[in-house]
């Protein structure tokens, strides 16, 4: 995000209230945001009437990008998320591919074709004998970067060259 947005002094982070690992997530978006000399503002996110609320707080704190964490809720939410980024002219990025693809600036997170190639040979497993609770816990290896240039246009943004170069897809 700091590179598709490299003027954004403050960053908001709009995260459920409700996950069970809300101060996880939100102590890791804390902790980048130090690493890059950012503030960040965290808005929340329960239900559909809160997003104009969480918006409008970005705007008076003068948030320059704005992270989405990760939950069902919010992803569930990402073409209205992203058309309110749109409106407030707000570069936003998210952890799941389908957000770029409804219209969000970017996405970055694991594949969700690999965690799907992961859960086959999983019950491949398992319908060959092999008991659940003897399975290794996997986490993911393969991330994908997704970048909608046409939200880039729309909010006046140039993506770096570089960027463009390591993304895994583009959008036009």
């Amino acid at each position: 995000m700091h590179e598709l947005s490299p003027n954004a002094g403050t960053v908001g982070f709009l995260i459920n209230p409700e996950v069970p690992d809300l101060a996880d997530q939100t102590t890791r978006a804390q902790a980048a945001a130090r690493s890059l000399g950012l503030s960040l503002q965290v808005v929340n996110a329960r239900a559909e009437d809160d997003f104009e609320a969480a918006f409008v707080a970005l705007a008076e704190q003068h948030a320059g990008a704005l992270l989405v964490g990760g939950d069902e809720f919010l992803i569930s939410q990402s073409a209205r998320i992203a058309e309110l980024a749109a409106r407030h002219t707000l570069p936003t990025l998210a952890g799941l591919r389908v957000f770029a693809v409804r219209g969000g600036l970017a996405s970055y997170g694991a594949s969700l074709a690999e965690a799907q190639r992961q859960a086959g040979l999983y019950v491949g497993r398992i319908l060959n004998g092999d008991k659940p609770a003897d399975l290794p816990v996997v986490q993911s290896t393969k991330f994908e970067l997704v970048i909608n240039l046409k939200t880039a246009k729309e909010l006046g943004l140039t993506v770096p060259p570089l960027l463009l170069a390591t993304a895994d897809e583009v959008i036009e």
